[in-house]
């Protein structure tokens, strides 16, 4: 395995805001996912459908790969960040308008009652509080973006009051 090429898609990943990834060549599977601010790498042999030569009159078996071990967390230095989750399912929007700013950018500080995006559901738009004061570190979802219960849409670094 190419740790250069895990490393370059990983960088591609984040410089596209991708959430997922995954690329298969010559029987491996490649798949990417970023949980958070962290990404999680898969890798998965997938036997070709092509015969594999044979030695002594037995087939050879594919090379055994083993999943690679889950990332440790780093310890956390200063407070830790927490994630704003989409309270329902519809379209993400970070501005009231398409021609208007965003609510709030990264690196914003937020009240509990900031309105950080929208979300349109059945042709009705609701404001999305931060829920925590504290300051905008990421958006993890584009403007736009369909948007799931429970999904991950920014990441919030707390402040103690």
């Amino acid at each position: 395995m190419d740790i250069k090429l895990v490393r370059e898609l990983v960088s591609i990943m984040n410089a596209n805001s991708l959430l997922e990834l995954e690329i298969e060549e010559k029987g491996v599977t490649i798949r990417l996912r970023k949980a958070g601010d962290k990404v999680e790498k898969e890798i998965v042999a997938i036997p070709s459908a092509v015969p594999m030569p044979v030695g002594n009159g037995a087939p050879l078996a594919p090379p055994a790969v083993e999943p690679a071990p889950p990332p440790v967390p780093a310890a956390p230095e200063g407070p830790s960040p927490e994630t704003i989750t989409s309270p329902m399912v519809g379209t993400f929007y970070r501005a009231p308008s398409p021609d208007a700013d965003p609510f709030v950018a990264v690196g914003d500080a937020v009240d509990v009652d900031t309105t950080i995006g929208i979300i349109e559901a059945m042709k009705i738009m609701n404001d999305i509080p931060a829920g925590k004061k504290g300051v905008i570190r990421e958006f993890l979802v584009i403007d736009h973006e369909s948007v799931e219960y429970g999904q991950p849409i920014a990441v919030l670094e707390s402040v103690e009051e």
